[in-house]
């Protein structure tokens, strides 16, 4: 384990975990990766341009609130209110100093609050003023997320500063652009500002508010009763001010003649980001992994290496943390980006014992198990909607099974409201004949979470 300790600056630590023994002519390498960041509190020039900061005030950021307004909003009319409820919430959370706007979303994306393609700057004053335009929200026209989301865009970079943020609410499917129009947008907005993307009541697509949050780096859920909006907004928010270093990237470096298989995060949801890379000089790669606070996070790397003979050993994979450069600033790292000093080794060792080359890393086997348990879920509520009982069956009952054995709990209420569990150990299951659409979404929404390995 290393750690980057400069004072006052956020401390990366990674752990690696694997079974490092490969069989004679074995080739595929498993680790799973614990990055953890500790003791942020007032970040200096280490991590990004010192003016970006106020003492003891956390680093600076600008958050863009897009709330929908379309028609649907008003059926029931509690649903506006409660959306107009969330967002003045979400405000009071404001830390003082925030940049931020408050966006309406129809089938056109409006400045509800300041106005004039400008943030405000989060005090008593411009709170109590952001919360009374928001009174004049009302519900009309259609949705194009894709609108909302580059308005946002537009809006978060007038601002000078180390965190940028979304928080999206939507209650109906995006009918008013074409799939290809969000999916530009998204593109576009990638690595500018990371979203959480919230879906109320039950009549949106959940594969588009949970691609919009996988694609900008943040979270998805359902709130299926809008009287609950308040309550997640403000966790939501309060999450996104505990952010204090933006734009880390997990940088992969592996020798000649090594090839990865995937990267991806397996904890706390699955996010696969073997397709994210961009690469960084001589046989590295970066993968994108968003705004970081005090939390830890767990990473799937799977390699596959030469072919060596037993009794051989190499280095399959170096793994580190990288931010951009500041602007100005001489390079640190190469490529555009300055070392967090954190890093873990991945290593290949070949051997003719058989039992320590056939052991199973009970990391690895755990978010195997989980990364399968997203998968089939998925699967299962697909096939479900297809119509294909039998498949549904097979695929939620593997489901009950692997959250069964992994402890996941969670996730084994939700497929409990879906399925009737007749043996879980043996994933045994009938599906139910009446399930709610808000369980379903529930299910749905929430099949990428994941619980973390038990350490014994």
């Amino acid at each position: 384990m290393a750690n980057f300790s400069k004072s006052n600056v956020p401390q990366f630590s990674v752990d690696v975990y694997q079974n490092e023994y490969l069989p004679d002519g074995g080739r595929e390498v498993n680790a799973i990766v614990t990055v953890t960041a500790t003791g942020g509190g007032t970040i200096g020039s280490a991590v990004a341009a010192p003016h970006l900061y106020s003492p003891g005030q956390g680093p600076s950021a600008a958050v863009a609130v897009m709330v929908d307004c379309s028609g649907s909003m008003d059926y029931p009319p509690t649903k506006m209110r409660n959306a107009r409820d969330a967002t003045s919430a979400a405000i009071d959370t404001l830390r003082d100093g925030v940049h931020f706007a408050v966006v309406g979303g129809t089938h056109v994306a409006k400045e509800v609050y300041p106005g004039g393609g400008r943030l405000a700057v989060a005090g008593a004053t411009t709170r109590e003023q952001a919360k009374r335009a928001l009174r004049g929200l009302s519900a009309g026209g259609g949705t194009a997320i894709g609108t909302w989301l580059r308005l946002a865009d537009r809006l978060l970079s007038t601002a000078d500063v180390a965190i940028r943020h979304g928080i999206l609410l939507t209650d109906g499917r995006n009918e008013h652009e074409s799939p290809e129009d969000l999916r530009a947008a998204l593109d576009a907005c990638a690595g500018r500002f990371t979203c959480d993307a919230r879906g109320v009541g039950t009549d949106w697509e959940v594969k588009e508010v949970t691609g919009i949050a996988s694609a900008l780096l943040g979270t998805a859920d359902i709130v299926a009763d809008p009287a609950g909006l308040a309550a997640d907004f403000t966790r939501v928010m309060e999450t996104a001010m505990g952010k204090e270093v933006a734009d880390v990237a997990l940088r992969l470096w592996t020798p000649v003649g090594t090839t990865v298989r995937f990267v991806k995060q397996v904890a706390p949801t699955v996010e696969d980001l073997t397709g994210r890379r961009t690469e960084a000089g001589p046989r590295a790669g970066d993968y994108p992994t968003g705004s970081w606070g005090d939390e830890s996070r767990d990473y799937h790397v799977c390699v596959e290496v030469p072919a060596a003979g037993l009794g051989q050993e190499m280095l399959a994979a170096r793994v580190s943390l990288v931010v951009p450069e500041p602007a100005g600033e001489a390079p640190g790292a190469g490529g555009g980006a300055r070392n967090l000093g954190a890093q873990g080794l991945v290593r290949a060792v070949w051997t003719d014992d058989m039992a320590a080359s056939t052991s199973i890393n009970p990391q690895v086997a755990h978010y195997t198990g989980q990364a399968e348990l997203a998968q089939v879920i998925q699967q299962g509520l697909d096939l479900r909607k297809a119509g294909d009982i039998d498949g549904a069956t097979a695929k939620l009952g593997r489901a009950v099974q692997l959250a069964g054995a992994s402890g996941n709990a969670d996730t084994a209420k939700l497929l409990a409201k879906v399925v009737d569990v007749v043996d879980a150990a043996a994933g045994t299951v009938r599906l139910k004949a009446k399930v709610e659409e808000a369980d379903e979404m529930t299910l749905e929404t929430r099949s990428t979470k994941t619980v973390r390995v038990k350490k014994h």
